[in-house]
């Protein structure tokens, strides 16, 4: 099983990765399949289902149609453009994108919010259609979008569910779709599971591409992070949420060196750390899904963390983190879900907690066996977490929750390496026992805000 590093760890934007990123990814492909049809289309329309439709004003999915329709994508998008597309928009009626000139679409009467009709595949499906001169549907795609920006047709969603280990026997030195294989494979190799999965990368890019994409990565996840911790003010979107991660980081800065803290106080600077990358999250900003936008905090955070705080962390293995955290997503992915609309947040913040552990555990000298503990004990204690935001916005409770999962995956890196690796349940049976919970959770739990503190905490 192959998936990329920069698969799993994707430039974006926020507020949500399934419900922001996707969609303008899925209108992207729409388009390039419309660039390739051989009639020309007058007018687009598209209808979002189940909880696209449930918290897609909240999570901006409206917006993301439009401008994906529009031509733009989540990668290279800045905000001068989307305002330029939106106002065109406005005042036309119409979409512009490149080679396909101007094409009708109002979005008051284009953008369907079917809240009655969910796709079978996902609960996050979309249809998106273009129609000719007299309105008649010539093109239609069903996209499902499956959590961390990833996009599947109807027939990509269909060959996927029909055999899961079908990419298992990848062209890779290192094919594992298991942690279990994992391991096997790092004890027979003697390697760790960074240089397994540096090994992997190398058949698609060379040793510099790799290296230069990490420190990018890394550049993003920094910079949005110190952008959070700079910024104050109300979060849009209408609970009016107050940025906290600049006054938290402020009061921490204020008390160093001053040998009174006591030593729980550096639980504080990894939830400031992971509040200010979802607090700019929430305010539509440039983030990198580690592995979705609603978890994109608890990965950098403890990079962060480990950078600042820990004696002897050396720059020069961020690489090993984000590599062996990747390997860690991937089996996630590959295995059960990391949406929160399939699986509940145990899907997002439980697989970015597990991930960070194992990135952690790995930079901190911890063995392949170690590794894998650390993020067994990160996913386990992540369980039946529910996904149900408030409003449908990406704030309460996702912002505490990254820095509570920051904490959990320093907790369990450390317990980890206190031991040698031995322990009762493995990797796989945790993310097996996510998967079959996510399976079993009611939907009200599943991203919809039907349930949950989306209905017990007052929104107006």
């Amino acid at each position: 099983m192959f998936l990329s590093v920069f698969d799993l760890f994707k430039v974006g934007i926020g507020p949500s990765s399934s419900h922001t990123m996707g969609p303008m990814v899925a209108a992207a492909r729409f388009l390039e399949a419309l660039r390739a049809a051989p009639f020309h289309a007058h007018g687009l329309r598209a209808s979002l289902h189940g909880s696209l439709a449930f918290t897609g004003k909240g999570h901006a999915t409206d917006r993301a149609v439009m401008l994906g329709l529009a031509g733009l994508t989540p990668e290279t998008m800045d905000a001068e453009a989307a305002a330029a597309a939106l106002a065109a928009l406005e005042s036309q009626r119409a979409v512009s994108p490149a080679g396909l000139g101007q094409l009708a679409f109002d979005p008051a009467r284009d953008l369907i919010f079917d809240f009655d009709r969910p796709l079978p595949g996902h609960p996050n499906g979309m249809i998106l259609m273009a129609t000719d001169a007299q309105g008649d549907v010539i093109l239609r795609e069903t996209y499902y979008s499956i959590g961390g920006g990833f996009v599947l047709t109807e027939a990509e969603l269909a060959e996927r569910t029909g055999d899961r280990r079908s990419d298992a026997a990848a062209a890779v030195p290192y094919p594992f779709a298991t942690a279990a294989e994992m391991l096997a494979m790092a004890e027979a190799s003697g390697l760790t599971i960074a240089a397994m999965k540096r090994a992997n990368e190398r058949t698609r890019r060379s040793t510099a591409e790799i290296d230069a994409g990490l420190d990018r990565i890394w550049k993003v996840m920094a910079d949005c992070m110190d952008r959070g911790l700079a910024a104050t003010g109300t979060l849009p979107g209408g609970l009016n949420v107050r940025r906290r991660a600049h006054g938290v980081h402020q009061s921490l800065l204020a008390e160093r060196g001053m040998n009174l803290a006591p030593p729980h106080v550096v639980n504080d600077w990894l939830s400031a750390y992971a509040m200010a990358v979802n607090e700019e999250n929430a305010a539509g900003g440039q983030v990198v899904t580690a592995p979705t936008n609603g978890a994109a905090g608890v990965v950098p955070a403890v990079i962060r963390y480990w950078l600042d705080h820990v004696p002897g962390a050396s720059r020069a293995q961020l690489g090993d983190f984000l590599l062996t955290a990747a390997a860690v997503g991937g089996l996630v992915k590959h295995n059960a879900s990391i949406s929160g609309a399939e699986a509940g947040c145990q899907a997002e913040v439980g697989s970015a907690s597990a991930m960070a552990a194992a990135g952690l555990a790995a930079v901190l000298g911890g063995t392949p066996e170690q590794v894998e503990n650390a993020a067994e004990i990160a996913l386990e204690h992540h369980l039946g977490m529910t996904c149900d935001p408030v409003r449908g916005l990406v704030q309460v409770p996702c912002i505490e929750r990254n820095g509570l999962g920051a904490i959990k995956a320093v907790s369990a890196a450390s317990l980890a390496l206190r031991g040698d690796g031995a322990h009762l349940v493995p990797l796989d049976a945790a993310i097996e026992t996510m998967r079959q919970t996510g399976r079993d959770m009611s939907e009200k739990y599943k991203e919809t805000s039907l349930g949950g503190l989306a209905v017990n905490v007052p929104n107006c």
